[in-house]
């Protein structure tokens, strides 16, 4: 997950644009007895909450059963000034208040007001607002299926044979840029209204991961060229889609519905007090986020709010993919309601999140989207922390030494994340770091990785770690970690610059670090071209080859077999597929500081890896012949085949 944070927003949705086109040139209520009074409140079950724009008239519905009173108070503009008009609701149906606004305040900007116990509550745009003015405070009357780049309706998500050819690849708009390495899918941070960022102070020195959320169904404002005008956030977030589809890119939006960046003075709190967020038996609210509160997704309208909202993203935005901060939080009940409204409407949508919470939450551990409860939403898919752990180390004890750095007590962690934390015969489950069970049912269920935008670079993690290393000896480790992340049969999932080995300059949580941190040094690029290669070149290989991205936790036990070796190295067979050009795989990853020799005889092996350096002829890895016993070099891999 990410921390609350501040941002920078000289490069916006437009930028993105640019960057593409550079590339393309270039490259729980029952749990709670407290809470049984919210059981009482009706649910409503039509979908139009918020705005809805008729051909007479604009009418604007709010959900609050607790109310007395509802109004709307009418702005010329999204900051400062009072009201030039108040309109009252009108108590409706099923716990909710409609109002009716007159056409010819289109483009002006409201806020709804609650009385509940004969106060007024503190003015929000609510929670359904789908257009706001600078920094959120205020919704703005205007109809987003209007606000669209040219040719919007043409916008075509780019095909996706097989869950099983994803490559994701995350990135945060402020760092953003698109290069040819050969990935699927762009991982967008938190893109939806964030609170921390003054976004009437485009140039100052802010800098926001965004997972503090605000408005969830608004684009972020400091990421468009005006922040205060609704339809331009809108407007240029379509376009920044559309270019990314163009080039060959689905887009997955990081989604926090976990928690919001303060209770009080948020649509939530305010229009339906403590609904909206999970409390103790005592009253006090719970906090399994981390961040000061946690949404309570159990209770059938905080459920409804969430699966209308990613039906939104996805029918009006056309976003191809969704990743969950701390799923764990999420009830299983909500989640699998999730994706089988979201399949639905686009049926190679990708789910996936973080199978954790980040402390103890009210809601009882069987009911909670964690990662040992995959085989209860098959449709949706977590990240391996198992693998990524093993592979470098525990993401926080710094010091701490993974596969890569000698450290053979992490194998077996190692060894069951690159069979997608699946079922398999050869794995000691009792010795894996965190799970002690296998945990997905299919290989698309589990997300491998060794970095992302929390804590420490990859580089920066091994640098600390491995103290005794040279500079040469961490390149070699960090290449090593990925090329084990890139042939697991796990999705893979790479944090953004990792390709030339980014660096966060040693800081560990940089969310609220300035640009000089987080900013990608495209310099590196050319510094490191030959690792740059070597990512390419193993991406190719894995959509290539049928062998690294075989279709069932069944075939994966059938056709991987690790080999017998000493701890400090990491072997197995593949038996292909029948599609694949190759008959069998040998993979070997050495996690040493020194060399190993292996006995590989029995096959005929020609090498498409050596220590590193790939084989190739136009593109098809070449027929190098293997001698027997056969040496890897410290640090290093080799991928071998016979045809």
């Amino acid at each position: 997950m990410g921390m609350l944070s501040v941002k920078m927003s000289s490069i916006n949705f437009v930028s993105i644009i640019w960057f593409v086109g550079f590339a393309l040139l270039t490259s729980c209520e029952e749990n709670r007895e407290e809470n049984m009074s919210f059981s009482d409140y009706p649910i409503y079950d039509a979908s139009d909450l918020g705005l809805v724009f008729n051909a007479k008239d604009i009418r604007y519905r709010l959900w609050s059963p607790p109310a007395q009173k509802v109004k709307l108070n009418l702005y010329k503009s999204d900051l400062g000034g009072e009201p030039f008009d108040v309109i009252p609701a009108k108590k409706s149906l099923q716990g909710t208040w409609l109002a009716k606004i007159n056409r010819k305040h289109y483009g002006e900007y409201y806020t709804v007001q609650v009385m509940i116990n004969d106060e007024w509550r503190a003015e929000v745009p609510g929670p359904y607002a789908r257009a706001v003015g600078a920094n959120g405070a205020r919704g703005q009357i205007i109809n987003p299926q209007l606000a669209k780049p040219k040719q919007w309706a043409r916008d075509r998500s780019p095909d996706l044979v097989s869950f099983r050819d994803i490559l994701l690849y995350e990135v945060h708009v402020r760092d953003f840029s698109i290069h040819e390495m050969g990935v699927t899918h762009v991982h967008l941070l938190p893109v939806f209204d964030f609170a921390t960022v003054d976004e009437t102070q485009s140039d100052s020195a802010q800098y926001n991961w965004g997972y503090d959320p605000q408005n969830y169904n608004v684009p972020e404002g400091s990421y468009a060229t005006d922040a205060h005008r609704g339809q331009v956030r809108i407007e240029e977030f379509k376009s920044m889609v559309q270019a990314l589809h163009r080039a060959g890119l689905r887009v997955v939006m990081d989604v926090v519905y976990n928690h919001t960046s303060r209770i009080d003075g948020l649509s939530f709190e305010e229009t339906v007090p403590g609904y909206y967020y999970r409390q103790w038996e005592d009253g006090e609210y719970s906090n399994a986020s981390a961040c000061g509160n946690e949404v309570a997704s159990e209770r059938p309208m905080v459920r409804k709010f969430m699966i209308e909202s990613l039906k939104y993203w996805v029918e009006e935005y056309h976003i191809d993919g969704f990743r969950f901060d701390l799923m764990g939080i999420h009830d299983i009940k909500t989640m699998k309601a999730i994706e089988k409204e979201l399949r639905a409407i686009k049926p190679d949508i990708y789910l996936y999140g973080e199978g954790w919470t980040a402390a103890k939450s009210p809601l009882a551990a069987e009911k909670s989207a964690l990662k040992s409860h995959m085989d209860k939403m098959p449709g949706i898919a977590a990240f391996s922390d198992d693998i990524r752990d093993g592979i470098k180390g525990h993401w926080a004890e710094h010091t701490s030494r993974g596969f890569v750095g000698g450290n053979t007590s992490l194998r077996e962690s190692v060894k069951f994340g690159a069979v997608a934390a699946t079922d398999h015969p050869q794995i000691d489950f009792k010795a894996v770091n965190k799970a002690k069970a296998p945990w997905a049912l299919s290989p698309d269920q589990c997300i491998a990785y060794v970095s992302c935008h929390d804590n420490h670079t990859l580089y920066d993690k091994l640098k600390i770690a491995n103290p005794q290393a040279t500079e040469a000896e961490v390149q070699k480790m960090h290449v090593l970690s990925n090329a084990i992340v890139l042939t697991s049969q796990a999705v893979p999932f790479l944090h953004a610059g990792v390709e030339f080995l980014r660096s966060k300059n040693g800081v560990e949580n940089s969310y609220q670090s300035p640009d000089s941190i987080n900013q990608i040094d495209w310099s590196l690029k050319a510094k490191h071209a030959n690792t740059v290669e070597v990512y390419q070149n193993l991406i190719a290989m894995r959509k290539a080859h049928p062998a690294f991205r075989i279709n069932t936790a069944e075939e994966i036990g059938e056709r991987i077999r690790f080999v017998e070796t000493q701890p400090e190295v990491l072997a197995y067979t593949i038996e292909a597929p029948p599609a694949d050009s190759w008959k069998k795989v040998l993979l070997i990853f050495n996690g040493s500081g020194g060399e190993q020799v292996l006995n590989i005889a029995g096959e005929s092996w020609k090498g498409a890896v050596l220590n590193g350096a790939f084989f190739s002829d136009d593109d098809s890895f070449g027929e190098v012949g293997v001698e027997n016993p056969f040496v890897v070099q410290p640090y290093s891999f080799a991928i071998l085949y016979t045809d």
